[in-house]
């Protein structure tokens, strides 16, 4: 179980300042390529699922997921996931030709979940996104800054993975507050803003 503390920031300017705020404890940054990936029937979005191939700075490496059964309420995410290293030529062609999911060269205990639990013997590629990632060591959280960049717009949120959520939300939000940065509990995560074609309402 992935649990997350969501905030969204509502503009630019907030992101910079944030940024600006946290250079000090800044780690590194990465630039994701996020593509997405469901039969024609959308079987696993049925099953509150997403079958993602990640890219990392030009391909410097990549990683396969699958996220199921998200929750997200008050700024706090919930959400089952699988992760597994693959090679970035190998997913770059899977992208171009998604069928080769289902015969990767290498066993992958994602996919075989994928076809013997949700049954899916086809897959298309549904698109993706991009997403710069700033990463900060703040105060013993690992703080991610991010700038999602949409094909219908662009969207900005600060997470943090953790296993004490209401207490890390709350040292958020005091940083964020003392600082006079203005920001609202996410209530829908990325792939499901993807699937809306629009951005969550301001």
């Amino acid at each position: 179980m992935e649990v997350e503390v969501k905030l969204r920031l509502p503009n630019s300017d907030s992101h910079q300042k944030l940024s600006n705020l946290l250079s000090p404890f800044h780690v590194k940054t990465f630039v994701q390529e996020n593509f997405f990936f469901d039969t024609p029937h959308a079987t696993l979005a049925s099953a509150y699922s997403a079958l993602r191939l990640r890219f990392y700075n030009l391909d410097s490496h990549s990683v396969l997921s699958l996220k199921s059964k998200p929750k997200l309420s008050q700024g706090i995410s919930r959400v089952q996931e699988l992760e597994e290293p693959i090679s970035p030529e190998v997913a770059r062609s899977c992208v171009a030709n998604p069928r080769e999911l289902l015969g990767l060269p290498t066993p992958s205990v994602i996919m075989k979940k994928v076809r013997e639990e949700f049954g899916v013997d086809e897959l298309v590629c549904l698109g993706g996104f991009r997403n710069v990632r700033g990463v900060y060591d703040w105060k013993g959280l690992k703080l991610e800054l991010d700038e999602t960049i949409y094909e219908f717009g662009v969207s900005y949120e600060i997470e943090c993975e953790t296993t004490e959520p209401e207490r890390d939300r709350r040292l958020i939000e005091g940083l964020l507050e003392e600082n006079g940065i203005v920001y609202k509990y996410s209530d829908i995560n990325k792939f499901a803003v993807f699937r809306s074609g629009k951005l969550p309402a301001a």
